[in-house]
């Protein structure tokens, strides 16, 4: 009854309560994937939520047969690319913020030199992350953070399907090269 393709219907239909469970359903994955392509919390959850008021105003728009989240997905990538566009101008980074973000990550039962390593870990992670060119990081962080499926990523981002496979095997190729060496260590 409150599958993905019932609320769609339902919400599409006027019913905000159905909105708001798929808002309760994907609200996480929209606020990572859009940290992850922008590394900046606060402004992650502001990003969330300004894909969230655009899919409610555009949900007559969605057509049948296409899956929410693929569609919501897109809305946030689009948003996001904006806010880089206008982020590049500013590109300061907040160093306090990444280490609460990595504090939170860490296990508090781990021993100080597991800690310290996964920290370590985490800012390579984030670093290689960024150094990504922006088509390769979009299409790391659907495939690898968000498993979403190869045809998911194709409507997500409008790329050709070979695009994604081309583009997901540099990006991985990257990523190995970047954060290797840590890894050899864990």
């Amino acid at each position: 009854m409150n599958s993905a393709e019932d609320l769609t219907a339902r919400a599409r239909a006027g019913d905000d309560e159905a909105f708001r469970l798929l808002f309760e359903r994907y609200a996480c994955p929209v606020l990572h994937f859009i940290y992850d392509l922008i590394n900046q919390r606060e402004l992650a959850e502001d990003l969330t939520q300004e894909t969230f008021v655009r899919a409610y105003k555009n949900l007559r728009a969605l057509r049948s047969g296409t899956k929410f989240s693929t569609w919501l997905f897109g809305i946030a990538r689009n948003v996001a690319r904006e806010a880089l566009r206008s982020r590049r101008r500013e590109q300061n980074s907040d160093f306090a913020e990444r280490e609460t973000r990595l504090k939170q990550q860490s296990d508090p039962g781990c021993l100080p030199d597991e800690q310290l390593l996964q920290k370590e870990f985490n800012v390579a992670m984030e670093s290689a992350l960024r150094m990504l060119n922006e088509d390769h990081r979009l299409v790391f962080i659907l495939r690898i953070l968000q498993h979403c499926s190869y045809e998911e990523i194709v409507a997500i981002t409008g790329f050709s399907l070979a695009k994604v496979k081309t583009d997901l095997h540099r990006a991985r190729l990257e990523m190995r090269r970047r954060i290797g060496p840590y890894l050899e260590t864990r």
